[in-house]
Protein backbone atom coordinates (compact mmCIF):
# COMPACT_ATOMS: atom_id res chain seq x y z
CA UNK A 1 0.00 0.00 0.00
CA UNK A 2 1.33 3.47 -0.67
CA UNK A 3 0.21 6.99 -0.25
CA UNK A 4 0.12 10.65 -1.75
CA UNK A 5 2.14 13.02 1.51
CA UNK A 6 1.90 16.37 0.10
CA UNK A 7 4.25 18.40 2.55
CA UNK A 8 3.02 21.51 4.53
CA UNK A 9 5.38 23.94 2.88
CA UNK A 10 4.21 26.80 1.55
CA UNK A 11 3.74 27.80 -2.12
CA UNK A 12 4.54 31.58 -2.48
CA UNK A 13 4.63 33.81 -5.15
CA UNK A 14 7.30 36.67 -5.17
CA UNK A 15 5.89 40.38 -6.22
CA UNK A 16 8.85 40.25 -8.92
CA UNK A 17 6.86 37.72 -10.83
CA UNK A 18 3.98 40.48 -11.97
CA UNK A 19 6.71 43.24 -13.18
CA UNK A 20 5.65 45.29 -15.04
CA UNK A 21 2.56 45.36 -12.33
CA UNK A 22 3.40 46.92 -9.41
CA UNK A 23 3.52 45.31 -5.64
CA UNK A 24 -0.05 45.70 -4.82
CA UNK A 25 -1.05 42.67 -7.61
CA UNK A 26 0.93 40.69 -6.55
CA UNK A 27 -1.19 40.45 -3.33
CA UNK A 28 -4.33 40.43 -5.08
CA UNK A 29 -3.50 37.66 -7.39
CA UNK A 30 -1.98 35.78 -5.15
CA UNK A 31 -5.22 35.70 -3.16
CA UNK A 32 -7.28 35.13 -6.11
CA UNK A 33 -5.01 32.28 -7.02
CA UNK A 34 -4.64 30.64 -3.63
CA UNK A 35 -0.77 30.91 -3.43
CA UNK A 36 -0.05 30.57 0.25
CA UNK A 37 2.25 34.03 0.63
CA UNK A 38 4.14 36.21 -0.71
CA UNK A 39 7.66 37.41 -0.79
CA UNK A 40 8.61 41.27 -1.37
CA UNK A 41 10.99 42.20 -3.46
CA UNK A 42 12.32 45.24 -2.44
CA UNK A 43 12.88 47.27 -5.35
CA UNK A 44 12.04 51.19 -6.78
CA UNK A 45 8.39 50.70 -6.22
CA UNK A 46 7.87 52.95 -2.92
CA UNK A 47 5.26 50.29 -1.82
CA UNK A 48 7.61 47.27 -1.72
CA UNK A 49 9.72 49.43 0.76
CA UNK A 50 6.71 50.98 3.10
CA UNK A 51 6.10 48.40 5.89
CA UNK A 52 2.84 49.76 6.93
CA UNK A 53 1.73 49.93 3.59
CA UNK A 54 2.59 46.05 2.88
CA UNK A 55 0.89 45.60 6.15
CA UNK A 56 -2.32 46.88 4.82
CA UNK A 57 -2.39 45.12 1.54
CA UNK A 58 -1.61 41.31 3.70
CA UNK A 59 -4.30 42.37 5.97
CA UNK A 60 -6.96 43.60 2.97
CA UNK A 61 -5.95 40.81 0.78
CA UNK A 62 -5.54 37.71 3.42
CA UNK A 63 -2.03 36.96 2.53
CA UNK A 64 0.53 36.33 4.52
CA UNK A 65 3.92 38.31 3.39
CA UNK A 66 6.73 35.04 4.29
CA UNK A 67 10.15 36.34 2.61
CA UNK A 68 11.82 39.76 2.22
CA UNK A 69 14.06 39.68 -0.95
CA UNK A 70 16.76 42.62 0.19
CA UNK A 71 17.71 45.07 -2.28
CA UNK A 72 20.54 43.33 -3.63
CA UNK A 73 20.61 43.51 -7.46
CA UNK A 74 21.82 45.68 -10.15
CA UNK A 75 18.79 47.72 -10.36
CA UNK A 76 18.06 48.07 -6.89
CA UNK A 77 21.41 49.16 -6.14
CA UNK A 78 20.28 52.49 -5.02
CA UNK A 79 17.26 51.39 -3.29
CA UNK A 80 17.64 52.35 0.66
CA UNK A 81 21.33 53.61 0.43
CA UNK A 82 24.67 52.37 -1.70
CA UNK A 83 25.99 50.57 2.09
CA UNK A 84 25.09 46.94 1.62
CA UNK A 85 25.17 46.30 5.46
CA UNK A 86 22.88 48.96 5.83
CA UNK A 87 20.46 47.39 3.26
CA UNK A 88 20.37 44.17 4.95
CA UNK A 89 20.15 45.46 8.16
CA UNK A 90 17.02 47.04 7.00
CA UNK A 91 15.68 43.71 5.25
CA UNK A 92 15.99 42.16 8.55
CA UNK A 93 13.92 45.38 10.35
CA UNK A 94 11.05 44.78 7.81
CA UNK A 95 11.35 41.13 7.91
CA UNK A 96 10.34 41.26 11.55
CA UNK A 97 8.09 43.60 11.55
CA UNK A 98 5.77 41.75 9.33
CA UNK A 99 6.27 38.58 10.59
CA UNK A 100 8.46 37.10 7.72
CA UNK A 101 10.67 34.03 8.33
CA UNK A 102 13.59 34.20 5.23
CA UNK A 103 15.48 37.06 4.00
CA UNK A 104 17.10 36.60 0.51
CA UNK A 105 19.97 37.71 -0.29
CA UNK A 106 22.68 37.20 -2.96
CA UNK A 107 26.36 37.14 -2.66
CA UNK A 108 28.32 40.29 -2.93
CA UNK A 109 29.68 42.15 -6.59
CA UNK A 110 33.59 41.63 -6.62
CA UNK A 111 33.49 45.33 -7.06
CA UNK A 112 32.18 45.71 -3.42
CA UNK A 113 35.18 44.31 -2.30
CA UNK A 114 35.14 45.12 1.89
CA UNK A 115 31.62 43.74 1.81
CA UNK A 116 32.71 40.65 -0.10
CA UNK A 117 35.83 40.37 1.88
CA UNK A 118 33.56 40.08 5.46
CA UNK A 119 30.37 38.75 3.55
CA UNK A 120 30.27 34.87 5.04
CA UNK A 121 31.84 36.17 8.35
CA UNK A 122 29.10 39.31 8.04
CA UNK A 123 26.36 37.11 7.36
CA UNK A 124 26.67 34.46 9.99
CA UNK A 125 27.26 37.61 12.58
CA UNK A 126 24.22 39.14 11.68
CA UNK A 127 21.90 35.65 11.98
CA UNK A 128 23.04 35.22 15.15
CA UNK A 129 20.99 38.69 16.15
CA UNK A 130 17.82 37.30 14.77
CA UNK A 131 14.71 34.65 14.65
CA UNK A 132 14.57 35.37 10.97
CA UNK A 133 16.91 33.29 7.83
CA UNK A 134 19.35 34.59 6.03
CA UNK A 135 19.67 32.81 2.98
CA UNK A 136 21.95 32.90 0.50
CA UNK A 137 21.14 32.71 -3.32
CA UNK A 138 23.01 30.81 -5.95
CA UNK A 139 24.02 33.01 -8.65
CA UNK A 140 26.15 32.54 -11.96
CA UNK A 141 28.76 33.47 -14.12
CA UNK A 142 28.46 35.66 -16.68
CA UNK A 143 30.24 34.18 -20.73
CA UNK A 144 31.71 36.99 -22.62
CA UNK A 145 32.71 35.41 -26.12
CA UNK A 146 35.53 32.69 -25.14
CA UNK A 147 35.64 33.72 -21.59
CA UNK A 148 33.44 33.41 -18.37
CA UNK A 149 33.23 36.35 -16.02
CA UNK A 150 32.14 35.77 -12.57
CA UNK A 151 30.48 38.57 -10.93
CA UNK A 152 30.25 37.51 -7.29
CA UNK A 153 32.79 36.80 -4.44
CA UNK A 154 33.45 34.87 -2.62
CA UNK A 155 31.72 32.47 -4.69
CA UNK A 156 28.50 32.38 -7.02
CA UNK A 157 28.05 28.43 -5.65
CA UNK A 158 26.81 28.67 -1.97
CA UNK A 159 27.58 24.53 -2.20
CA UNK A 160 31.60 25.71 -1.45
CA UNK A 161 30.33 27.95 1.49
CA UNK A 162 29.49 27.66 4.32
CA UNK A 163 26.43 29.07 4.64
CA UNK A 164 23.89 27.71 7.02
CA UNK A 165 20.73 28.61 4.87
CA UNK A 166 20.69 29.02 0.94
CA UNK A 167 18.40 29.37 -1.58
CA UNK A 168 18.02 27.80 -4.80
CA UNK A 169 16.90 29.65 -8.01
CA UNK A 170 16.54 27.12 -10.73
CA UNK A 171 16.72 29.43 -12.60
CA UNK A 172 20.20 30.75 -12.10
CA UNK A 173 21.48 26.63 -12.22
CA UNK A 174 20.43 26.98 -15.80
CA UNK A 175 22.54 29.94 -15.89
CA UNK A 176 25.57 28.17 -14.36
CA UNK A 177 24.94 25.20 -16.39
CA UNK A 178 24.37 23.41 -13.20
CA UNK A 179 22.29 20.32 -12.54
CA UNK A 180 19.75 21.74 -10.36
CA UNK A 181 18.64 18.17 -8.39
CA UNK A 182 22.28 17.86 -7.55
CA UNK A 183 22.84 21.04 -6.00
CA UNK A 184 19.60 20.41 -4.15
CA UNK A 185 21.18 16.96 -2.56
CA UNK A 186 24.20 18.43 -2.25
CA UNK A 187 22.79 21.68 0.28
CA UNK A 188 20.92 18.44 1.88
CA UNK A 189 19.43 20.80 5.37
CA UNK A 190 21.33 23.87 4.16
CA UNK A 191 18.64 24.56 1.28
CA UNK A 192 15.58 26.17 3.53
CA UNK A 193 14.52 28.27 0.51
CA UNK A 194 13.67 27.59 -3.49
CA UNK A 195 13.06 30.11 -6.10
CA UNK A 196 10.89 28.33 -8.60
CA UNK A 197 11.58 28.91 -12.29
CA UNK A 198 12.41 27.15 -15.57
CA UNK A 199 15.52 28.37 -18.00
CA UNK A 200 17.37 26.94 -20.89
CA UNK A 201 21.22 27.72 -19.91
CA UNK A 202 21.52 28.57 -24.21
CA UNK A 203 21.42 32.21 -23.93
CA UNK A 204 22.89 34.62 -21.37
CA UNK A 205 20.35 35.39 -20.22
CA UNK A 206 18.31 35.16 -16.87
CA UNK A 207 15.20 33.63 -18.21
CA UNK A 208 12.99 32.51 -14.97
CA UNK A 209 10.21 30.76 -17.29
CA UNK A 210 7.09 29.22 -15.69
CA UNK A 211 8.12 25.36 -14.40
CA UNK A 212 8.07 23.36 -17.25
CA UNK A 213 8.55 25.36 -19.76
CA UNK A 214 12.75 25.00 -19.95
CA UNK A 215 15.01 22.50 -19.47
CA UNK A 216 15.67 22.35 -15.79
CA UNK A 217 14.58 19.58 -13.25
CA UNK A 218 11.50 21.37 -11.64
CA UNK A 219 9.52 18.08 -11.06
CA UNK A 220 12.22 16.34 -10.09
CA UNK A 221 13.51 19.19 -7.58
CA UNK A 222 9.99 19.03 -6.16
CA UNK A 223 9.66 15.40 -5.83
CA UNK A 224 12.65 15.24 -4.70
CA UNK A 225 11.74 17.95 -1.68
CA UNK A 226 8.42 16.41 -0.92
CA UNK A 227 10.43 12.90 0.05
CA UNK A 228 12.76 14.30 1.94
CA UNK A 229 10.53 16.40 4.27
CA UNK A 230 11.62 19.71 3.22
CA UNK A 231 9.14 22.61 4.94
CA UNK A 232 10.43 25.70 4.09
CA UNK A 233 9.10 27.83 1.23
CA UNK A 234 8.75 27.15 -2.37
CA UNK A 235 8.47 30.70 -3.88
CA UNK A 236 7.40 31.04 -7.77
CA UNK A 237 9.85 33.95 -8.81
CA UNK A 238 9.40 33.75 -12.69
CA UNK A 239 9.09 36.41 -15.46
CA UNK A 240 5.73 37.52 -16.91
CA UNK A 241 6.87 41.19 -18.24
CA UNK A 242 6.15 39.97 -22.02
CA UNK A 243 2.15 38.92 -20.75
CA UNK A 244 -0.25 40.29 -22.82
CA UNK A 245 -2.42 42.00 -20.19
CA UNK A 246 -3.03 41.14 -16.66
CA UNK A 247 -5.21 37.76 -17.33
CA UNK A 248 -2.91 36.71 -19.47
CA UNK A 249 -0.47 37.06 -16.45
CA UNK A 250 -2.85 35.38 -14.47
CA UNK A 251 -3.14 32.95 -16.67
CA UNK A 252 0.70 32.39 -16.17
CA UNK A 253 0.79 32.65 -12.74
CA UNK A 254 -1.64 29.64 -12.53
CA UNK A 255 0.06 27.39 -14.83
CA UNK A 256 2.91 28.25 -12.46
CA UNK A 257 0.88 27.20 -9.10
CA UNK A 258 -0.70 24.13 -10.68
CA UNK A 259 3.09 22.68 -11.84
CA UNK A 260 3.74 23.33 -8.61
CA UNK A 261 1.26 21.82 -6.32
CA UNK A 262 1.19 18.43 -8.43
CA UNK A 263 4.81 17.61 -8.53
CA UNK A 264 5.51 18.61 -4.72
CA UNK A 265 3.94 15.80 -3.29
CA UNK A 266 5.87 12.25 -2.31
CA UNK A 267 4.86 8.71 -2.07
CA UNK A 268 4.59 7.28 1.07
CA UNK A 269 5.03 3.63 0.58
CA UNK A 270 4.63 0.67 2.91
CA UNK A 271 8.17 -0.77 3.74
CA UNK A 272 6.55 -4.61 2.88
CA UNK A 273 5.45 -2.89 -0.78
CA UNK A 274 7.04 -3.83 -3.54
CA UNK A 275 9.95 -2.01 -3.49
CA UNK A 276 8.27 1.42 -3.72
CA UNK A 277 6.75 -0.41 -7.24
CA UNK A 278 4.05 2.64 -6.80
CA UNK A 279 6.40 5.33 -5.92
CA UNK A 280 8.29 4.55 -9.32
CA UNK A 281 4.91 4.51 -11.54
CA UNK A 282 3.72 7.44 -10.15
CA UNK A 283 6.89 9.19 -10.85
CA UNK A 284 7.07 8.16 -14.36
CA UNK A 285 3.40 8.48 -15.13
CA UNK A 286 3.80 12.62 -13.65
CA UNK A 287 6.40 13.07 -15.98
CA UNK A 288 4.27 11.59 -19.00
CA UNK A 289 1.39 13.78 -18.41
CA UNK A 290 0.45 16.10 -21.03
CA UNK A 291 0.47 19.92 -21.11
CA UNK A 292 -1.88 21.27 -19.09
CA UNK A 293 -4.15 24.40 -20.15
CA UNK A 294 -6.16 26.89 -17.11
CA UNK A 295 -8.17 29.96 -18.42
CA UNK A 296 -8.82 32.51 -15.64
CA UNK A 297 -11.64 34.84 -15.45
CA UNK A 298 -11.76 38.81 -14.16
CA UNK A 299 -12.86 37.53 -11.00
CA UNK A 300 -9.96 35.28 -10.66
CA UNK A 301 -11.83 31.92 -10.96
CA UNK A 302 -9.65 29.05 -12.68
CA UNK A 303 -10.73 26.77 -15.06
CA UNK A 304 -8.79 23.58 -16.30
CA UNK A 305 -9.68 23.23 -20.24
CA UNK A 306 -7.21 20.27 -20.57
Amino acid sequence: MSSVQVPDAPVVLSTASVYPEKTPAAFEIAAKLGYDGIEVLVSTDPVSQDVDMLRRLSDYHGVPILAVHSPCLIFTQWVWGRDPWGKLVKSKDMAEALGARTIVVHPAFRWQREYAREFETGIQRMQEETDVVFAVENMYPVRMRDREVVPYAPSWNPIERDYPDVTLDLSHSAMSHSDGLEMAKQLGDRLSHVHLADGTGTQNFDEHLIPGRGTQPCADVLEHLATTGYSSQIVLEVNTRKAADSETRHLELAEALAFTRLHFAGVRTDPADDGGREGRERATLLRKLPPRTFAVSAEGTVDRRA
